[in-house]
């Protein structure tokens, strides 16, 4: 070290210095006898003496790192190993030395691996892949891991940098990531290496991905605000707040037991708020843990789009660098009758310095902000979160017949029942009143916001009742009346005061793609807000009290006395709609409508064609509630004669009614009967016989092979 320090002391370069000084402390600190007090003697004579104070709060900080990590490597816990690995690599990555810099890198890979922390190895070793580039360049002896004795270029350690990433990735059902580092692997192969057989593994292995997206379970992990107050605490965290991510199925109890085994004499705080002064600056020890919410960003391809529920579940835990926590609390005098008038809630977000997840499962809290939420929007809030919650049950359970109904019932009684959940009546006593509109005047559109989503729980309601009226089974047939009639006066009441919300089809619809996989999109609130259209239908405007009718032709009193009728018919047409047609030459699939298209007014409804193969296919829209899809199939070989009348081979929904009314409609595809024959002595007319005469069809000869030739014997030939 003397020796070292001589050769250098003397020397102009600063920079110089400074990379020789952090290679011998480096080394020491790797030592058992760790950096003495003679090292850093020696090293403040011969050196600081040229450098000055940029140099000593240089050393000063290194030499903190160092002996902390030194220190530490004797801990029984990983966590702790973790966190000072990654002070002292962050210190080389600021100094830029890469080579002791990539070699902690990897002392934080074998510290994750070690913990089953698949996918903050990826991200850990993702730093060593990016400090590659994607070309034939020899690496620098630096950028290649010690276990590595091939000389590589920078585009084969990066290939084999990132398919060890992927694998990892993989292991920590981290798909989405895995498949975007995959897309670079692919177009790399494609379009540089040429290496097509490289590409096709490729390309399955990102198919298994998307596919493990849809398909796989993949629980989503819980987040964890902690705070360490009291001196007690290392140097690296007194008096700081963290926000940890759980594992796999880790609830707070379990989580908060791990903390507390890693500080035995640390006291758990039970109260959630910032402690005082007299706790931060005790001698103490004193951790405060509780589960937090990430706050969901979607991602500008996805938005105002129908995305399914498993694409957006990832980026409600990942991606992430914002946590909620709200706490009620009261302002005012409590009201015995109505408590929602004086609920507010206490709303803190925490901003972390990285996105989760990254190469630790727990970053510092760099910045807190709290806000109030009055009791006004949290009822917007909570009715926003309620309608989103039903809106995508309900296309659940219509999607999957096999999901147990339970959950459905449970939730449709507590919104539809008031002896059960209160109802929204609470939010109409605390927030409808002549009182409260005239103390504050500033709520008027939050008011209204708020009768508009109470009013757009209606279609919601009914869709789910409908739903649920056809899985009900027959020890739930009670429950599905007492549903039904509730929803009636709730419907009534409803509509009557706030009006009346139209869906569009477009958030129900599924989309079927070309393998016949179904599409189901989740429905943000957001999204139910801005799509549904509200038509206005007051009592005194719609004259419901006089009985009048509504805008739609139907009284209100209609519609709420076949609530229950529609619910069976439905069942039934739905049950035969459910008929599954396979696909052939002379077969479709066919799809049913949704109601708003099917019983649209204004829709034109006219036969539409489709040429398949060398027989012909003719679609027809039927009005009314039974509107489906109906195929027929010209079966006969024969053309028709140009004096021959023309059968329809369908008919529209009034012509297959009978004289008396009574419904008639077959069975898609079976053909109508054929029309009457006459002989021609039965035309009043004979000169117009031509005309309506419909040719007998040809009959059926039984085709026979000619006989045999007759035998002949050889004697019959002359010699």
């Amino acid at each position: 070290l003397s020796g070292q320090l001589d050769d250098h002391s003397c020397k102009p370069d600063y920079e110089a210095c400074v990379q020789l000084l952090s290679t011998v402390l480096d080394n020491l600190g790797r030592k058992d006898v760790g950096p003495t007090r003679g090292h850093i003697q020696l090293i403040m004579e011969r050196l600081l003496r040229r450098s000055g104070e940029e140099l000593a709060l240089l050393l000063s900080s290194l030499l903190e790192n160092l002996l902390a990590y030194r220190t530490i490597t004797q801990d029984g816990s990983p966590e702790h190993r973790m966190s000072c690995t990654v002070n002292v690599l962050n210190f080389y990555k600021e100094k830029k030395r890469e080579d002791i810099y990539i070699r902690y890198l990897y002392k934080l890979r074998d510290l994750h691996l070690d913990c089953e922390n698949y996918t903050e190895a990826a991200y850990t070793l993702l730093l060593h892949a990016e400090l590659l580039e994607w070309s034939d360049k020899p690496c620098a002896p630096h950028l290649i891991p010690r276990d590595g004795e091939y000389m590589w270029t920078q585009q084969e350690l990066k290939e084999r940098l990132f398919q060890e990433i992927i694998g990892y990735l993989d292991k920590g059902k981290m798909w989405e990531k895995a498949i975007e580092l995959d897309k670079q692997l692919a177009k790399m192969h494609e379009t540089h290496m040429f290496d097509f057989m490289e590409l096709s593994q490729l390309l399955k292995n990102q198919a298994k991905f998307f596919e493990n997206i849809m398909h796989a379970m993949r629980p989503q992990p819980e987040y964890f605000a902690v705070g360490y107050y009291g001196l007690g605490f290392p140097s690296c965290s007194p008096n700081k707040r963290f926000i940890y991510r759980g594992k796999e199925y880790e609830w707070l109890e379990d989580f908060t037991q791990k903390l507390l085994s890693q500080f035995p004499n640390a006291v758990r705080m039970t109260s959630t708020a910032p402690p005082g002064d007299n706790i931060c600056n005790s001698p103490g020890q004193y951790i405060q843990s509780f589960t937090v919410k990430p706050v969901l960003e979607v991602p500008p391809q996805f938005k105002d789009k129908g995305v399914p529920e498993q694409i957006l579940n990832y980026y409600r835990t990942n991606e992430v660098d914002q946590f909620q926590y709200s706490r009620p609390f009261r302002k005012g005098e409590k009201d015995p009758d109505n408590e929602f008038a004086t609920m507010w809630i206490e709303r803190t977000t925490y901003v972390c310095a990285y996105h989760f997840p990254g190469i630790l499962k727990w970053f510092e809290v760099k910045s807190v902000s709290v806000e109030e939420i009055s009791p006004l929007e949290n009822a917007i809030e909570t009715m926003e979160k309620t309608n989103e919650k039903l809106s995508n049950l309900v296309q659940q359970q219509a999607y999957d017949r096999s999901l147990s109904v339970n959950p459905l019932s449970m939730m449709l009684n507590g919104i539809v029942d008031p002896a059960v959940m209160g109802g929204f009546s609470n939010y109409e006593k605390a927030f409808f009143t002549d009182t409260y509109i005239q103390d504050h005047p500033g709520d008027h559109e939050r008011i209204e916001a708020l009768k508009h989503l109470i009013a757009l729980q209606i279609p919601l309601l009914e869709e789910g009742i409908r739903i649920h009226g056809e899985k009900a089974t027959e020890q739930l047939k009670p429950l599905h009346n007492h549903l039904v009639t509730c929803f009636q006066d709730l419907r009534e009441k409803v509509e009557a005061l706030y009006g009346v919300i139209t869906l569009p089809c477009s958030l129900t619809e599924k989309k079927k793609s070309r393998v016949g996989s179904v599409v189901m999109p989740y429905i943000l609130s957001s999204t139910l807000r801005r799509m549904s259209t509200a038509s206005t239908l007051s009592s005194a405007s719609s004259g419901l009290s006089s009985g009048s009718a509504s805008s739609d032709g139907h009284s209100l009193d209609d519609r709420r006395a076949s609530v229950l009728s529609r619910s069976e018919d439905d069942n039934r047409i739905d049950r035969k709609n459910r008929k599954e047609w396979s696909v052939s030459k002379s077969q479709v699939l066919l799809e049913r409508l949704s109601d708003t298209e099917e019983n649209s007014p204004d829709k034109q409804q006219r036969p539409k064609s489709l040429q398949l193969g060398d027989r012909r296919l003719t679609l027809s829209l039927f009005h009314g509630v039974s509107s489906q899809l109906s195929l027929s199939n010209p079966l006969s070989p024969l053309p028709a004669s140009p004096n021959t009348p023309h059968t329809p081979r369908s008919s529209s929904y009034s012509s297959l009614l009978g004289d008396n009314g009574a419904n008639t409609i077959d069975t898609p595809g079976t053909p109508p009967p054929m029309p009457p024959k006459k002989h021609l002595h039965e035309i009043d007319n004979p000169g117009i016989a031509s005309e309506h005469f419909t040719p007998p069809l040809p009959m059926k000869i039984e085709s026979k092979p000619p006989p045999p030739p007759p035998k002949t014997r050889k004697s019959m030939f002359p010699s």
